[in-house]
C-alpha cells in the first residue's frame, strides 16, 4: 500500500501567532550603507491594487522586451516631517537610548499623539548631544518622524503615526549635521528611494480574530466516520499519552492575522506627485480619490486598505540590477464592478 505523505500546512516560523502590539510596524535591522548620509525609511498608506502595462525588462525572460500586464499595489505617500533626533549608545548588552533633540517647529496635531513639552530649549539638547558624540558615546542616530494623514482624503484620521528611521552613511558627526538640517522639515519618498530599485515593505496583516485549526493551519476535515458529534473540524489528536504535555507544534485554534509581516525585494515601478492621474473612475474601493504623491509597487502587500505601510531599502539586495521601468499604461478602469 502506498504511503501517504502530507507535510504540515502553515509555517511554525512565526509562532506564537499573537496580535501585534501596534498597527505601526517596527524594524530591528537596517541595510548596510556606505556613502553620503541618508534616511533609510519612509511610510505611506495602502490604497488598493490596479495593474499596469509595461515592457518586460528582465534579462532572459520568455517575454523579454514585450509588453506584459503586471499587478501593482498603490500607496499614498505624503511628505513626512522630522520631529526629533534620537541617539543610541551601545555596549555588550545592546543598544540603549542616550538622548534626544526635539524640534521646536512641530505641528499642533502631533499633540494628539504625544504630550508636548511646555518649556523646551532645543539648543541645550543639541549641545549635550554634540558633547556625547565628541566623547564617543553615540553609536547610532535615528530620526523620529511622523506622517501627515490629515492631508489625505482616503484616510479618516488626523492623528499622525510616529516612528524611528535610521540615519546611515558617513561618520556620526556627518550624520548629525545632516539630520539637524532636516529637523522640523518635510521629507519626501524621493529623498529615500528611487524608481526601479528594490525595497522591503512591512505592514500589519488583516486581522481575522480567533479562528479554528482548519482555517488557521490548513488541516484536513475529518472523514464522515471519524467526525460524529459535529467534530469534523477538530484535529485528530493533541499528542501522545506520555509526556502529559501538548506540544506547541500541534495546530490549534487561536489568533489569526494582525501580525507584522515583511515582503522582501519588492520593485518600485512608478512614483508620481499627482495621485489623480492614476485614480480609477469612481475612486479606489474602500479608499476613494488620491490627491497626494503616490508609489506603485509590483505585486501585493500585507494589510487592508488605509493601513500604514513602511518602506525600507532592500536589505537582501544580492545581484539586483536597477532598471528604470518602461510603463505604457496605468489602468484607470473603474473598480466598482
Amino acid at each position: 500500500m502506498a504511503k501517504t505523505k502530507r507535510p504540515r500546512r502553515g509555517s511554525l516560523a512565526y509562532s506564537p501567532r499573537t496580535r501585534a502590539k501596534s498597527p505601526i510596524p517596527k524594524y530591528q535591522s537596517w541595510p548596510a550603507y556606505e556613502g553620503a548620509p541618508i534616511l533609510q525609511g519612509f511610510a505611506g498608506y495602502k490604497v488598493g491594487m490596479t495593474h499596469v502595462i509595461m515592457v518586460d525588462d528582465h534579462k532572459n525572460s520568455p517575454t523579454e522586451s514585450k509588453e506584459i500586464m503586471v499587478p501593482v499595489t498603490v500607496l499614498e505617500v505624503p511628505a513626512m516631517k522630522v520631529a526629533a533626533i534620537r541617539a543610541y549608545s551601545k555596549d555588550t548588552y545592546g543598544k540603549h537610548a542616550l538622548t534626544e533633540v526635539w524640534s521646536d517647529q512641530l505641528d499642533s496635531v502631533i499633540g494628539r499623539r504625544i504630550t508636548m513639552p511646555k518649556d523646551y530649549n532645543p539648543e541645550v539638547a543639541k549641545k549635550a548631544l554634540n558633547e556625547a558624540i565628541a566623547a564617543g558615546k553615540v553609536a547610532e542616530l535615528h530620526a523620529v518622524m511622523y506622517t501627515q494623514p490629515i492631508t489625505l482624503s482616503g484616510v479618516p484620521k488626523k492623528v499622525p503615526d510616529l516612528m524611528e528611521i535610521k540615519v546611515a552613511g558617513g561618520a556620526i558627526e556627518k550624520q548629525f549635521e545632516f539630520v539637524t538640517g532636516l529637523l522640523g522639515k518635510e521629507v519626501n519618498l524621493t529623498n529615500v528611494i528611487q524608481m526601479g530599485t528594490y525595497a522591503d515593505i512591512t505592514a500589519i496583516t488583516t486581522g481575522k480574530g480567533t479562528q479554528g485549526a482548519v482555517k488557521r493551519w490548513g488541516i484536513m476535515l475529518r472523514k464522515r466516520k471519524h467526525s460524529r458529534g459535529g467534530k469534523e473540524r477538530h484535529i485528530g489528536t493533541l499528542g501522545p499519552w506520555n509526556p502529559h504535555h501538548v506540544r506547541w507544534q500541534v495546530p490549534q485554534m487561536g489568533q489569526m492575522g494582525f501580525q507584522q509581516r515583511t515582503e522582501f525585494n519588492k520593485r518600485i515601478l512608478k512614483m508620481g506627485e499627482n495621485g489623480s492621474e492614476i485614480t480609477p473612475a469612481g475612486g479606489f474601493l474602500h479608499y476613494g480619490v488620491l490627491n497626494s504623491p503616490y508609489v506603485l509597487i509590483k505585486g501585493s502587500l500585507p494589510g487592508p486598505t488605509k493601513r500604514l505601510v513602511r518602506i525600507r531599502p532592500a536589505i537582501r539586495q544580492g545581484e539586483h540590477v536597477v532598471r528604470i521601468p518602461t510603463i505604457q499604461v496605468v489602468s484607470v478602469q473603474s473598480k466598482q464592478g
